[in-house]
């Protein structure tokens, strides 16, 4: 089944040149999908045209088979910038979407709690943002994101501005995220590595305006040793070459 249905988006700005152009995609309900592209080829456009933060000219999007025209709780999105309110701290951070949508205390802090606990963060929930690294700030992220409990998760290259080995590490968490709570997610990024460790299906975005111009099925995703496998090299080599002829 799928949990995510895009068909035919295309949007354009003012006095600017199109920036996408018929891009259709769906990812099912156990998937995870990574799309690459070229700096500024519409990659967070598409991503806020997904969970309603734009509209698009053309197209629609479905979730779950509703129509999405706004912001939803129902899709949580990550950004680049972690996103965090820097006055809040960790677990005031996590718990913000849940005290939004009217759940107690008890429960806000309990659910928080246990993604705390889950992503190694355990000590800190007093803590505020500024006293945390750049990986411990994206956990936090992660954890509020995922304690609403979304049907789709977005992330619009979550781990790009972290040190190589916290990266690494940060990767190893969201798979393991997903292992044990199975939601589904879309990410863009500019790292043919990450896409494929991160994404079960893998998209090629590129042109003038943006399209999908190649779709990669990703079979060795999720196995332990796959970041070490000559399988994920082979992938890796195959988007290149695609990359190469595309961008």
């Amino acid at each position: 089944m799928n949990v995510l249905v895009a068909d035919g988006l295309s949007k354009n700005y003012p006095n600017a040149e199109p920036v996408l152009k018929d891009v259709s995609l769906h990812l099912a309900s156990d998937e995870t999908m990574a799309i690459i592209g070229p700096s500024g080829c519409g990659k967070t456009t598409l991503l806020y045209l997904l969970c309603g933060l734009l509209q698009p000219d053309q197209g629609t999007v479905a979730l779950n088979g509703r129509s999405i025209h706004k912001t939803t709780p129902r899709i949580a999105i990550i950004l680049q910038d972690f996103g965090l309110l820097p006055w809040k701290s960790v677990l005031a951070n996590v718990t913000l979407g849940l005290k939004l949508a009217g759940l107690s205390r008890a429960v806000r802090d309990q659910r928080a709690q246990q993604l705390l606990d889950e992503l190694g963060l355990s000590g800190r929930e007093q803590d505020y943002p500024g006293q945390l690294s750049g990986g411990e700030q994206q956990r936090v992220a992660i954890a509020r994101a995922l304690a609403l409990k979304p049907e789709l998760l977005l992330m619009d290259e979550p781990f790009s501005s972290l040190d190589a080995i916290t990266r690494e590490k940060l990767q190893h968490i969201l798979l393991g995220a997903w292992k044990e709570r199975r939601v589904p997610y879309l990410l863009v990024t500019h790292s043919v590595e990450e896409a494929v460790l991160l994404g079960g299906r893998i998209l090629l975005l590129a042109a003038k305006p943006a399209s999908i111009v190649a779709s990669f099925t990703n079979s060795g995703f999720g196995e332990p040793a796959y970041r070490h496998s000559e399988a994920y090299f082979h992938m890796i080599r195959t988007v290149r070459q695609a990359m190469e002829k595309y961008w």
